[in-house]
C-alpha cells in the first residue's frame, strides 16, 4: 500500500538542495535527484526537533555495530543530530508542525519523574544518569523531576505520596530494589488503583538488572541504558503481574521473585565477599555445592493449567489458606475464591526452591526460560535431591536457561504457593533465609546475620498472583 505525504519541502543540506518528505507511515527521507539519501523511522529512531532562524534540527538515536545479520554484539544506541535549512518561515513552520504533530500523535511521556539510586550496583548511578540517560531524555524534550535516594526505603515513601498527577511516568536509574519500593509505595497509597495505571520504568544500574534485561530481551534488545531509555520515551506500555507476599498482617509485593534455600543462600551470604565483585555469586556458589545444604519443609500451590500431575494430591486449601488481612489503606490483594482449587503438594527436603515472575534473575541468569509478564502465573524452580557434580553442571546451564530440562529440576507454572520452610537437614537449630527481590523477607536460627530484625518470621507464608496488576514502560 502506497503511503500518503504528511508533508514535503524544498530543504538545504550542507549547502546542497534537496526535498524533506514525511509519510504517513513515520519515515522521514531526504532525497537527490530522486535517490533517497537517508531515512529516519520517527517512533523508533527520532527524539525531538528545534529550531534556530530557519534551521531545524532533528535529534535521533541511531543503532550502530552488530554483523546485520541479527547479532546482538556490541549493538549500541548513538546520538546524532540532523540539520536542514528551510528557504522561508512558512515552510519552517510547516515542517516543524508536521513533525512535531506526528511525535505527538506517539503518546510518548511528556514529564518524568526520575529515581536515582547513588548506592546500588557500582556506585554509577549518578554518573550513568548524567553522562548517558539525562541527554538522551532531555533531547526527547522531556521535563524530569530527579530525586536521589538517600536511605533504604527512601523511594517507597516517596512514592507512597508523589502527586502523580503531575508526571507521566515514574523511572528507576538502578538496579530491581528501587523499582521494588516504588510498586510497595504505590500499593501502599489510598489511590493505589489510579496509581498503579502510572508506568514504571527501569535504567540498568544495579548489581540486579532482572526487570529490564527480561523486558529488553523479550524485544531482541541488548541490556543497556541507552536501550532502556529508548523504551521509556517511545511510551509504549504492557501490564505485569504482582506478587502479594503475606503472613498474617505483613504484606510485601513481589513483581521478581523469591527464593529459599540455595539460591537465597548464594544471594544473601555471599555478601560477605562483596570485596571480590561479581566473581562473589560464583566462588560461593561452589563452595555451598560443595557443601550443600537440605532443608525440610513443603511446599503446595495451586497449579495452572497443563501441571496438575505435579507433586501430590492436597485436596482443598480451605484447612491452611488464610484470608488476606484487611488494611487501613492500599491495595488488599487478589480476590480469589481459593476454596474452589485443587492444590497440591511437594514435601522436603529441598535444596533450593525459586519462583519467578519474569525470565532473568540477573543480566546473565535466565532463571524462568518460559516466564511471562502478565500470564497471571508464577513460575517455580524446585530442586531436591541432586549429586553435586550433577549439581555444578547444571548450575552452569542458568545463563541460558537449560538448567530447567535438567531431570533434577522441576520446574511448573503456579496461581498460589504455600510455603512452610523448615530446619536444616544437618541440624534442627539451624534454619535458612527467605528472599523477595534481593530483600531480605526471614532469617531462620543460625543464619548469616540473623540477628538481624526481617519483614516476616521464619515460618509459614503464602503468595498469591494478580493478573496484571502494574503497568510498565516497555520496548515494543
Amino acid at each position: 500500500m502506497e503511503q500518503q505525504l504528511i508533508v514535503s519541502d524544498e530543504v538545504s543540506v550542507n549547502g546542497v538542495k534537496t526535498s524533506l518528505t514525511l509519510s504517513t507511515d513515520g519515515i522521514l527521507r531526504w532525497f537527490d535527484r530522486g535517490v533517497i539519501l537517508r531515512c529516519l523511522f520517527v517512533e523508533k529512531e527520532v527524539l525531538g526537533i528545534s529550531t534556530s532562524g530557519r534551521l531545524i534540527t532533528i535529534r535521533a538515536l541511531l543503532e550502530t555495530g552488530g554483523d546485520g545479520f541479527g547479532c546482538r554484539g556490541r549493538r549500541r544506541l548513538m546520538r546524532k543530530s540532523f540539520l536542514f535549512e528551510l528557504m522561508s518561515d512558512d515552510s519552517l513552520r510547516n515542517l516543524c508542525e508536521k513533525i512535531q504533530g506526528f511525535i505527538d500523535s506517539l503518546g510518548r511521556p511528556k514529564k518524568l519523574f526520575v529515581f536515582v539510586n547513588p548506592f546500588g550496583g557500582k556506585k554509577s548511578a549518578s554518573k550513568l544518569f548524567i553522562n548517558q540517560v539525562k541527554p538522551i531524555l532531555e533531547d526527547a524534550d522531556i521535563d524530569i523531576t530527579v530525586q536521589e535516594t538517600k536511605y533504604q526505603l527512601h523511594a517507597k515513601e516517596v512514592s507512597r505520596s508523589l502527586d502523580l498527577t503531575k508526571y507521566d511516568g515514574i523511572i528507576c536509574v538502578s538496579g530491581d530494589g528501587i523499582l521494588v519500593e516504588v510498586v510497595n509505595g504505590l500499593l501502599e497509597r489510598e489511590d493505589w488503583a489510579t496509581a498503579l495505571k502510572m508506568p514504571l520504568g527501569v535504567i540498568p544500574a544495579g548489581t540486579g538488572n532482572g526487570m529490564i534485561k527480561s523486558l529488553l530481551d523479550s524485544a531482541g534488545e541488548p541490556c543497556t541504558p541507552a536501550h532502556a531509555a529508548l523504551a521509556a520515551i517511545r511510551g509504549h506500555k504492557r501490564s505485569l503481574d504482582v506478587a502479594t507476599i503475606c503472613q498474617g498482617e505483613t504484606v510485601f509485593f513481589s513483581v521478581l521473585m523469591l527464593a529459599w534455600g540455595l539460591v537465597s543462600d548464594i544471594d544473601i551470604e555471599s555478601e560477605k565477599y562483596r570485596w571480590m565483585g561479581s566473581a562473589r555469586l560464583d566462588f560461593y556458589a561452589l563452595k555451598r555445592i560443595l557443601h550443600l545444604r537440605e532443608y525440610n519443609g513443603s511446599l503446595s500451590f495451586v497449579p495452572a493449567p497443563g501441571f496438575e500431575d505435579v507433586g501430590e494430591e492436597n485436596g482443598s486449601c480451605v484447612d491452611f489458606i488464610e484470608p488476606l488481612k484487611p488494611r487501613q489503606h492500599g491495595y488488599h490483594g487478589p480476590k480469589v475464591d481459593f476454596k474452589s482449587f485443587n492444590w497440591r503438594k511437594l514435601n522436603g527436603p529441598f535444596v533450593s526452591v525459586w519462583l519467578h515472575n519474569v525470565p532473568w534473575s540477573n543480566e546473565n541468569t535466565l532463571v524462568a526460560p518460559d516466564a511471562k509478564f502478565e500470564d497471571g502465573y508464577l513460575d517455580l524452580i524446585v530442586l531436591r535431591q541432586c549429586p553435586k557434580l550433577a549439581l555444578i553442571s547444571l548450575m552452569s546451564k542458568v545463563n541460558n536457561g537449560d538448567h530447567v530440562k535438567s531431570p533434577y529440576i522441576l520446574y511448573f507454572k503456579a496461581k498460589a504457593v504455600i510455603l512452610e520452610p523448615g530446619t536444616r537437614t544437618d541440624g534442627s537449630t539451624k534454619e535458612g533465609i527467605i528472599d523477595s527481590d534481593g530483600e531480605v523477607l526471614a532469617r531462620g536460627k543460625g543464619t548469616y546475620k540473623s540477628n538481624l530484625k526481617s519483614l516476616m518470621l521464619y515460618d509459614k507464608l503464602q503468595v498469591v498472583v494478580d493478573q496484571g496488576l502494574l503497568t510498565i514502560f516497555t520496548p515494543v
